[in-house]
């Protein structure tokens, strides 16, 4: 269903209301999460590329124009520099510490809504409202996919242990037969026990649901002291 290229105020105020629709559903689902953009930041940046897809729609009758007009008068450029703007806006909530990245999806949500708001600006209506069933699919049902498809970890462990260089070979054979690999990395004094502090690289592979390697832990704090733990890699959310 394609909407009239000169828009109506009854056909601007359903380009609009079905905007507002599509930002509500997809922003409610990543506000429920706790996630940065929530449900009023997703219909703000929905309303603003429907907003620029119908201002678009009114420049865009050229009747009476030499067709020099045509190369003056560039209106897509106006959509696509919100998309550019919108490209700033998500790379500011993707946050990177070393391998750790957080708010990957958070960022193409974003991207998301603001090409649904394009096309229910620019009248396609039935192409927005495919997209925003299948944004909720993907941000939802699918979801459940993804957390159980194996994929790689990393942490950096720090354990305290005798000032011997055994450690550095007993480490990765202790935790070898539980499937997960250890990389040395720093050794040095421990400033609060006798003994030192070695720290290593514990790479492994299993899907999301697992949750954290509790029982790697248990066990390895029986041979040394776990003294920390911290998760170098994560899904982008």
């Amino acid at each position: 269903m394609n909407m009239p290229l000169e828009p109506s105020w009854p056909d601007i105020a359903i380009r609009l209301a079905l905007t507002m629709l599509a930002g509500a559903v997809i922003g409610f689902n990543r506000g429920a999460r706790g996630h940065a953009a929530g449900f009023r930041t997703t219909i703000l940046v929905g309303l603003a590329a429907a907003l620029a897809m119908i201002q678009a729609n009114i420049l865009l009758p050229l009747s009476g124009k030499t067709p020099e007009s045509f190369a003056v008068m560039d209106l897509m450029r106006l959509p696509l520099g919100i998309l550019t703007g919108v490209g700033f806006i998500g790379g500011g909530t993707i946050l990177k510490k070393g391998d750790l990245a957080v708010g990957v999806t958070t960022a193409a949500t974003l991207w998301l809504m603001t090409v649904i708001g394009l096309c229910l600006g620019g009248g396609q209506l039935i192409l927005g409202i495919a997209a925003t069933l299948l944004g909720v699919l993907t941000l939802g049902p699918l979801k459940w996919v993804d957390r159980i498809i194996p994929r790689e970890h990393r942490a950096r462990l720090v354990v305290t242990g005798p000032a011997q260089w055994n450690v550095l070979v007993d480490m990765p054979k202790l935790v070898q037969p539980m499937k997960y690999r250890a990389h040395f990395q720093e050794q040095r004094q421990s400033p609060d026990a006798d003994g030192m502090d070695y720290t290593f690289e514990l790479s492994w592979k299993q899907p999301e649901l697992a949750g954290p390697p509790t029982e790697l832990l248990q066990m390895i704090d029986r041979h040394f002291r776990v003294k920390s733990f911290e998760l170098t890699t994560e899904n982008g959310r």
